[in-house]
């Protein structure tokens, strides 16, 4: 059996910590990333949506960046929304800043009543390069 280790991005273990989660888990050659939101260096909601999407693709980054991978190495994510019609358009530009071409990874979004004051969420599946 292949034995789980704990990632964290630097500065940001007390959150977790205190929620009882890992930020990521490395399995093997697989990297399996918590939900990621748009928290301010307080832990506070960013205001802003579109800000808060930003906030949550810079966290996952962090994250990322932890295990030794990059958005290029991202398989799957799923991705969680308060009010996903409108809210499209400003997820859509902050995605595609980070994946601007093919190919993409696979994608789920899901509409939710709520994620604890936040209004968008971001999980992935990541191959971690270079471990096989």
């Amino acid at each position: 059996m292949t034995k789980r280790e704990a990632i964290f991005p630097a500065g940001r273990h007390a959150l977790y910590e205190a929620h009882g989660y890992s930020a990521a888990i490395r399995s093997g050659d697989l990297l399996f990333v918590s939900g990621q939101v748009g928290s301010r260096e307080d832990g506070s909601p960013e205001p802003d949506f579109e800000r808060q999407v930003q906030r949550a693709f810079d966290n996952l980054a962090a994250t990322l960046r932890a295990a030794g991978c990059g958005f290029e190495d991202i398989l799957d994510v799923t991705s969680f929304h308060t009010d996903p019609e409108r809210q499209f358009e400003a997820v859509m530009k902050v995605k595609n800043q980070h994946f601007p071409e093919p190919p993409h990874p696979a994608w789920t979004a899901i509409g939710v009543t709520w994620l604890a004051g936040f209004d968008f969420e971001i999980k992935v599946i990541a191959r971690i390069p270079g471990r096989a």
